[in-house]
């Protein structure tokens, strides 16, 4: 199927009270266990390419790599490029092929965040791209403390920015290993008076599954984003392969079965806070 924008995504979550994963990649192993969780069960996904990510592998690469594994797969498929700090590395993702891209000017004055915000919603509109935005700042587990979203500033945010959806902070924390987040729900009710884009939390593995389906049910949350859990598993299963294989030096083998249980995991983490779809 080809792969489609973020907006679309969003928009149908939204007026069905679902959300969607969006899924943090950082090599082709997690992006074929996604999308074959995505296949499988029906359920659409969000392929994101972060900052870790694109240390690695470049942006043109990883661009080709998720719209080839959207064409695969029957399922609606987004291709993101997550945590772009710059006009620039946005550009680059609108040029190479990616139909979403997101800017985090959360660490911006607000009418700077806004401007440049809005200059790429106005390139990325004219490809039929989405864009999504951040006010408010998401901290790190063990880092740089969350700084939680001002009301006000989101307001005027969603506004002028243009963007097609918008991360809060509301007590979510990246890189959470523990499902220990304390989400200020009544925030994000308060949020989604004063605005009718889509909502999304960044940092979502702390948050715990029962949460995650209310906020999904019930609020114009669209999205989560989930990588630290997923990681976590798949490394894991890494692990214990490679020391069942000591001697293997074939590095596919080693890496199948975290394949596999990657793909398990990430089916429970969809069908939590997704639609409900019964395959034919």
């Amino acid at each position: 199927m080809t792969a489609v924008n973020l907006k679309t995504l969003l928009k149908k979550a939204n007026k069905n009270n679902y959300a969607i994963a969006g899924l943090v990649v950082t090599t082709w192993e997690d992006a074929l266990a996604y999308t074959e969780a995505a296949d499988e069960t029906g359920i659409p996904i969000i392929l994101q390419a972060g900052p870790s990510c694109r240390a690695f592998t470049p942006i043109s690469i990883l661009a080709k790599m998720f719209r080839y594994l959207a064409a695969q797969t029957k399922t609606p498929i987004c291709c993101h490029l997550d945590h772009c700090f710059s006009y620039r590395e946005c550009k680059e993702g609108i040029d190479s092929g990616f139909t979403s891209v997101m800017f985090d000017g959360s660490k911006m004055p607000l009418k700077k965040n806004i401007n440049i915000s809005s200059k790429i919603s106005h390139i990325a509109h004219k490809y039929n791209i989405s864009v999504e935005g951040e006010i408010g700042e998401v901290g790190y587990f063990k880092g740089k403390n969350s700084i939680g979203t001002d009301i006000t500033e989101a307001k005027t945010y969603a506004s002028k920015s243009k963007v097609d959806a918008m991360a809060i902070s509301v007590g979510n924390t990246h890189l959470q290993t523990s499902k220990v987040a304390k989400i200020d729900y009544n925030k994000i009710l308060d949020i989604q008076k004063i605005t009718k884009l889509p909502l999304v939390l960044h940092g979502s593995s702390g948050i715990s599954n029962v949460m995650r389906k209310k906020i999904a049910t019930k609020t114009n949350v669209a999205k989560f984003n989930i990588g630290t859990e997923l990681r976590m598993i798949g490394c894991k299963t890494l692990r214990e392969s490679y020391n069942k294989n000591i001697k293997n030096y074939d590095k596919i083998r080693i890496l199948k079965p975290s394949i596999k249980e990657l793909k398990k995991a990430t089916i429970s983490v969809i069908k939590n806070i997704g639609p409900h779809i019964v395959k034919k």
